[in-house]
């Protein structure tokens, strides 16, 4: 099962740099979009389906803000598109598809760049999703959560963590949900399973040459429960061609 998430910054942006020709050589079981920032009547449009494949979207109230997607060969068993808390259901931050027992999900989570009253939501959601999380745990049922965590977990997953320790995305606070995420609530980073790497980033700023010099942060993920852990089996971030701000992030799984 081959599972590909990609923050898009634009759905209509994505598609004009080529980015749905290259999603549609890739034999996707599953391709999970964020920042698709469109409105649920253009999503309908032909032009943005991808053939042989169900097309599933939750939108912003917010013209042209955030939004999720997913693409899937299969036909699900069930949609959800809500979290249950208007910083994610309203700004379009969440869906996921349900076959059989496994859960797959696209997430878009808050970033705080844009000053200190949205890293205080930012902080609000991680509080909120936290608690969804430990009853997906107690489900016993089979995740895969895919998306822009807007977190770099370790020094490891962004070039210039020395200098960025006091800003959104690398803050003490956000790095040690993420350790308890992993450490006390059992998730795991999947990508981590197979790659322990340096310089493997998923994000570059358009500042400064930081994609030509690989001056990046690695926040986008595909988190699973334990269960899954012996299932991963390859891994790779695509960047021989740049589609977004964002590199689309590839886990095959035994599934």
């Amino acid at each position: 099962m081959r599972i590909i998430t990609f923050n898009v910054n634009g759905i209509r942006s994505a598609l004009k740099k080529g980015a749905f020709e290259w999603l549609a050589k890739q034999n996707a079981d599953v391709i999970c979009l964020q920042e698709v920032r469109a409105s649920a009547e253009l999503l309908k449009e032909d032009t943005f389906q991808l053939p042989g494949y169900y097309c599933y979207h939750q939108t912003a109230k917010k013209s042209g803000y955030s939004g999720v997607g997913i693409f899937s060969k299969q036909e699900p068993d069930k949609i959800v598109n809500h979290l249950g808390f208007p910083l994610s259901d309203d700004e379009g931050r969440y869906i996921h598809l349900e076959f059989g027992p496994l859960v797959v999900a696209s997430l878009y989570l808050p970033s705080g760049t844009s000053g200190e009253g949205r890293q205080a939501l930012k902080y609000e959601f991680l509080d909120k999703y936290l608690v969804t999380l430990q009853a997906n745990m107690q489900s016993k049922r089979p995740h895969i959560i895919c998306g822009d965590w807007n977190i770099a977990h370790k020094n490891i997953d962004l070039k210039n963590w020395k200098t960025n320790q006091k800003n959104s995305g690398f803050l003490p606070e956000e790095r040690a949900w993420l350790d308890r995420l992993f450490d006390k609530e059992g998730f795991v980073d999947a990508f981590r399973v197979v790659n322990q790497e340096a310089d493997q980033y998923t994000w570059w700023s358009h500042r400064g040459q930081a994609w030509q010099k690989n001056v990046g942060w690695r926040i986008d993920y595909q988190i699973v429960t334990p269960d899954l852990k012996q299932a991963i089996k390859e891994v790779s971030i695509y960047k021989e061609e740049r589609f977004s701000d964002h590199a689309p992030l590839i886990i095959d799984y035994a599934i």
